[in-house]
């Protein structure tokens, strides 16, 4: 990448007024984690206050969410601007890489999608972040065109349930009900998961990525039955783990029995 003109990455993130604990913090996190990350990877990363062209700033944001080849959110404080942002990008399935600052939680609507956690403050942490972004990126390079967001996931969903085949019906089914299981734990809290057995929780995620790989197909190809099975079998797997996984967290027996009910009605064959 040294011999010739390097891609841009765009950072979106809280940035504040100058002077603010939000834009110090923004700094440090763009100088210190986020561009020596990039620059790694053969990137140039760009940040909204550093655009210098003539022009409307909005246009010129949307402009780069579109084109620029990565993209980098920080999604620490919720900014409503940057979630916007981080729509557009969505829209379009173009590579994107989130972070957020440790012991915020990540917000339910983009938990899907793996978020990097830091803190700025701990030099350590700087350094895992780091790495991980540097992971991260090569990951998504290495398949640019298959990048799955939640907007994404709703059209693929939407198709799925809508097709004549009782077979991809059926897998819209499955992921829907692994999305109200993901949903539930992360309800649960941080309180009531120190409860549960550690053992229970890697059990249930060994069968949510089996079912998982099972579930990823190409865009061109149909689940066959005997996925189909398999899916079912794993599914059941899960269910029996969830259940002891929630009978462990302290939910009231009422609550536990009102949300298994849900899952076993969404895994009957329409």
């Amino acid at each position: 990448m040294s011999n010739k003109e390097k891609q841009l990455c765009f950072v979106i993130g809280p940035i504040g007024e100058e002077g603010t604990d939000t834009r110090h913090r923004s700094d440090q996190v763009l100088k210190h984690i986020i561009t020596p990350a990039a620059e790694e990877c053969g990137y140039k990363t760009i940040r909204a206050d550093s655009i210098s062209e003539p022009g409307m700033i909005t246009s010129q944001v949307i402009q780069h969410l579109l084109d620029d080849a990565l993209v980098i959110a920080d999604l620490t404080g919720r900014n409503p601007n940057v979630f916007y942002e981080l729509a557009v990008r969505h829209a379009i399935r173009k590579p994107i890489v989130q972070i957020i600052q440790i012991g915020e939680p990540i917000p339910f609507d983009v938990a899907q999608s793996r978020t990097i956690q830091v803190d700025h403050h701990d030099l350590d942490s700087v350094a895992r972040c780091r790495d991980d972004l540097i992971k991260q990126i090569r990951s998504v390079e290495k398949d640019p065109g298959k990048v799955d967001t939640p907007i994404s996931m709703a059209i693929d969903m939407k198709t799925l349930r809508q097709s004549e085949n009782p077979l991809e019906k059926s897998s819209a089914d499955i992921i829907m009900m692994l999305q109200d299981i993901r949903t539930r734990i992360e309800e649960l809290g941080e309180t009531r998961r120190t409860r549960i057995d550690p053992r229970m929780i890697e059990e249930f995620l060994m069968y949510y990525d089996k079912l998982s790989s099972v579930l990823e197909l190409p865009e061109d190809k149909k689940p066959t039955r005997m996925q189909f099975e398999e899916a079912q079998m794993l599914l059941r797997r899960i269910e029996r783990t969830m259940h002891m996984f929630l009978m462990e967290s302290g939910m009231p027996p009422r609550m536990i029995e009102d949300f298994m009910n849900k899952l076993m009605m969404r895994r009957k064959l329409e």
